[in-house]
């Protein structure tokens, strides 16, 4: 994220928006609607062709380097197994202004306080449902909510501590959530990793640039989660499933920038209803445990029975009040697609107040007027499972955009919501904005889609003053996807 009060640097010796043809209909982050660079962006593209491309090419292949020699890859999953993919920078950021960025700040620490109370609520008085603003079928359905810890109060006195929100900005300019992320968000280390890599291709041009760091916001979560385990006289650990999970080498990394033991499920053992880590001294009690494994994997004893990554007795430790989770057991239950649909009148009734940034606009099928809505304009509508935890854009098995089916698959899928409407939500579909990256020497305008982070800390909730962009290889928004062969970007 820039300060935007950098110093212009002039002349130019290449113009890297020669062939940059912006979308029409569609918001470009770099230009404007009359093609014209926006003020945050100019002096930096100026900066870039001063350069020109020779030198261009060898800053980046520096920052290529760097990951390399770091060793950061990212696991990806496909029908012929699983390999390990180099971590893919775009090279060129997403840069957003400090106002535009206070706003967004705003947005998302208010929506991690309307979360905060909705599980609150929802693991304790129920009123929610008991009002009927949140369907108890929808509810008790949700792999994710989770009975076993049902009237559990954390230790810590909070059920979020770690929260990532997916955002991305619509024709109408505005910034809309794509999605939440309250389970055991991924990807904060990659984005400390995109920003040191990109500093080290254009640490001149970032540092008249007034780039914020990131350090400050890790450190801050850090001593928090420190406090947290000196008052309850434990340590602080971070639970990984494992090597073979897709984001392994994150956890690893976050692991060691903090100072935190990474341990995995078998590392850990419940004695006397502590949570108790194995060392070469004996046993040592963990009373602060950030999970980066889903919560229903936690404890085969209560939770998934087949788990060979969890710690039996974890649900125990944690109902005595002997170990804080990082976030608690159940709170991915705000990630499910459908719970977007009831956010608007939650937030009025237990804040009195309207959702500063909406989600993306989501009807939930089981609602009659929900349904009749979805239908009536199914071929605005992406349709997807109300229970899913993943974005549109990662799911193309179960997700369809309405305007792209054919006779007989359209006929089907209208059956099937009319049969089993509460199985279903319709999404707008939403047209992502361009950002810029460098291919070939030029610049060309890609999808893309913003994750921000938040932690709370001694100051309550505080967000990383930047994170990273998915930016798509192609021109179609599903190319945004880690999975696909999607870029990340520095923000």
């Amino acid at each position: 994220m820039a300060k935007g009060n950098h110093k212009k640097i002039r002349g130019r010796s290449h113009n890297l928006l020669e062939h940059y043809q912006p979308i029409d209909g569609v918001v470009d982050e770099m230009v404007d609607a009359s093609g014209n660079p926006r003020p945050v962006w100019k002096d930096f593209i100026e900066a870039l062709e001063e350069l020109g491309p020779e030198k261009l090419a060898q800053r980046f292949a520096r920052a290529d380097q760097y990951l390399r020699d770091a060793g950061v890859y990212y696991r990806v999953y496909d029908k012929a197994g699983a390999n390990e993919r180099e971590w893919p920078l775009a090279h060129v950021p997403l840069l957003i202004e400090d106002q535009e960025w206070a706003a967004i700040s705003a947005g998302l620490v208010q929506r991690a306080e309307l979360f905060e109370e909705t599980i609150a609520d929802i693991y304790g008085p129920n009123r929610l449902v008991e009002k009927g603003i949140l369907p108890p079928g929808l509810i008790a359905a949700s792999p994710e909510y989770l009975r076993p810890v049902v009237g559990t109060r954390p230790a810590s006195g909070h059920f979020l501590h770690f929260c990532a929100f997916e955002l991305g900005r619509g024709p109408d300019g505005r910034w809309w959530v794509l999605g939440d992320r309250t389970q055991a968000p991924s990807g904060a280390g990659f984005a400390l990793e995109n920003r040191v890599a990109t500093t080290r291709a254009l640490s001149d041009i970032y540092g008249e640039m007034h780039v914020h760091r990131l350090a400050g916001f890790f450190r801050r979560f850090r001593d928090a989660l420190n406090g947290m385990a000196k008052v309850s006289g434990g340590r602080v650990a971070i639970l990984t499933p494992g090597p073979l999970n897709e984001t392994y080498y994150e956890h690893a990394y976050i692991a060691r920038y903090l100072g935190i033991m990474l341990l995995e499920g078998e590392d850990l053992t419940v004695s006397g209803g502590r949570l108790m880590v194995r060392t070469v001294s004996g046993l040592m009690p963990v009373s602060v445990l950030w999970r980066r494994l889903d919560a229903a994997f936690a404890d085969p004893l209560e939770l998934r029975a087949e788990s060979q990554i969890g710690t039996p007795g974890l649900v125990e430790a944690i109902r005595r009040g002997a170990v804080s989770a990082i976030n608690a057991l159940g709170s991915g239950l705000m990630e499910t697609r459908a719970m977007s649909a009831f956010l608007p009148k939650i937030s009025r009734e237990l804040r009195n107040e309207g959702l500063l940034l909406p989600s993306v606009a989501t009807w939930w099928c089981g609602r009659d007027a929900d349904r009749d809505h979805v239908l009536a304009n199914l071929d605005r509508m992406v349709i997807g499972p109300a229970l899913s935890t993943r974005l549109a854009f990662e799911d193309d098995d179960s997700t369809r955009l309405g305007s792209a089916l054919v006779a007989g698959d359209r006929a089907e899928l209208i059956a099937r919501i009319e049969r089993d409407g509460g199985d279903f939500v319709g999404q707008e579909a939403v047209t992502l904005s361009t950002t810029p990256v460098y291919v070939g020497g030029w610049l060309e305008p890609r999808p893309a889609a913003l994750r921000v982070y938040l932690a709370r800390t001694a100051e309550g909730w505080t967000v990383m003053p930047g994170g990273f962009a998915r930016v798509g290889f192609s021109l179609d928004p599903t190319a945004i996807a880690m999975q696909r062969g999607g870029q990340a970007a520095d923000v």
